[in-house]
């Protein structure tokens, strides 16, 4: 069973970064995407940013300039560098891993809060 482990979440001030961090479980000959997605409380979740097996990248307008999505395909892992972080970017950050037979995965998730 494919897994996702998110890591990196966490408290930061206005103006902070946070690197986060998703490992999946999966060979990296059957991932087609890896993104990351957020959930405020009380909102739908929605794209923060994505990179194709291809390495194309896309971005939510809010982020663009701010945050970084990479990948280390050897190890399976992808990585949103978050950088001068607001307090409306405070939310629950979900990795998800589309695989190249159209399934997708979702990790379990992990808080990012900024304070003002």
């Amino acid at each position: 069973q494919v897994q996702l482990v998110e890591s990196g979440g966490g408290l930061v001030q206005a103006g902070g970064s946070l690197r986060l961090s998703c490992a999946a479980s999966i060979s990296i000959f059957s991932i087609n995407r890896m993104g990351w997605y957020r959930q405020a409380p009380e909102k739908q979740r929605e794209l923060v940013a994505s990179i194709t097996r291809g390495g194309r990248t896309d971005y939510a307008d809010f982020v663009k300039g701010r945050f970084t999505i990479s990948r280390d395909i050897a190890k399976g892992t992808v990585y949103l560098q978050m950088n001068s972080l607001k307090p409306e970017d405070t939310a629950v950050y979900y990795c998800r891993v589309d695989d190249i037979g159209g399934d997708s995965r979702w990790g379990q998730g992990t808080q990012v809060t900024v304070s003002s």
